[in-house]
């Protein structure tokens, strides 16, 4: 089974325009996420798929390999769509660039799931994370996902689900991590498949999946890290760092 990551980067991110080539221990956001899923040792390439030439030349000049995307795009899976449809592969990993905390473990375990399904039952596998504090379980820039009993994911918010009527009862709540896992063919479909009013309406381009029937594998980590989509994130993944 030949593996391969993806680290889809825009330059103009909404909420924090050029956040990408921001310094975070001197070293790019980027520069470290490329760095961080090399060393992870789960793929026979990675590259950074962009619309930058920034970006590009920042990641080629520190001795990566990236992919310059021909045109705009929804979102990140539609870029790395275009990047991998000519790249011999069965599974393509996308990181979000964004990721400077990407590692082995966490990733280790999505691959699990394919491993796991000789019958290729599923066709993407992701990562949650379970957050106990209410600011980052109401915070709209934190995406939640619930789960059924066999952990396929039953829908992504940016609202707080389950929603507490019952504040005794017990919910957990789950933070969905920016890392997908596809089938290389499930990716490409991807591409070909209209974006409905769900995920237009919640911005979260996996409820896709879900809203064409496919299936999505939720693997639970215990590995926080940061995603950096706000100034605020950047100085706390700076505080990480150290």
């Amino acid at each position: 089974m030949k593996i391969i990551s993806m680290i889809p980067a825009r330059y103009s991110a909404s909420r924090f325009p050029g956040k990408l080539m921001q310094n975070l221990a001197g070293k790019s956001v980027i520069l470290r996420t490329y760095e961080a899923t090399v060393a992870t040792n789960l793929f026979s390439e990675v590259y950074v798929v962009t619309d930058s030439d920034i970006i590009f030349n920042e990641i080629v000049n520190n001795g990566g390999k990236a992919i310059m995307s021909k045109g705009n795009h929804e979102s990140g899976s539609d870029r790395i769509a275009e990047a991998v449809a000519d790249i011999d592969c069965d599974i393509v990993v996308n990181v979000q660039g964004d990721e400077p905390f990407t590692e082995r473990e966490s990733l280790k375990k999505v691959l699990g799931v394919f491993e796991d399904d000789p019958n290729h039952e599923i066709d993407l596998a992701s990562l949650m994370v379970e957050i106990k504090n209410w600011d980052e379980i109401n915070n709209p820039n934190t995406v939640k996902v619930i789960v059924d009993q066999n952990y396929f994911a039953l829908y992504f918010s940016r609202s707080p689900i389950p929603f507490p009527r019952d504040k005794n009862a017990g919910a957990r709540y789950f933070k969905h991590k920016g890392i997908y896992a596809f089938r290389k063919q499930a990716l490409l479909d991807f591409t070909i498949l209209p974006m409905q009013f769900i995920e237009a309406t919640e911005k979260i381009e996996c409820i896709r999946y879900l809203e064409y029937g496919k299936k999505i594998k939720m693997v639970e980590t215990k590995i926080q890290g940061v995603e950096i989509d706000t100034p605020e994130d950047l100085e706390r993944a700076k505080r990480l760092w150290k």
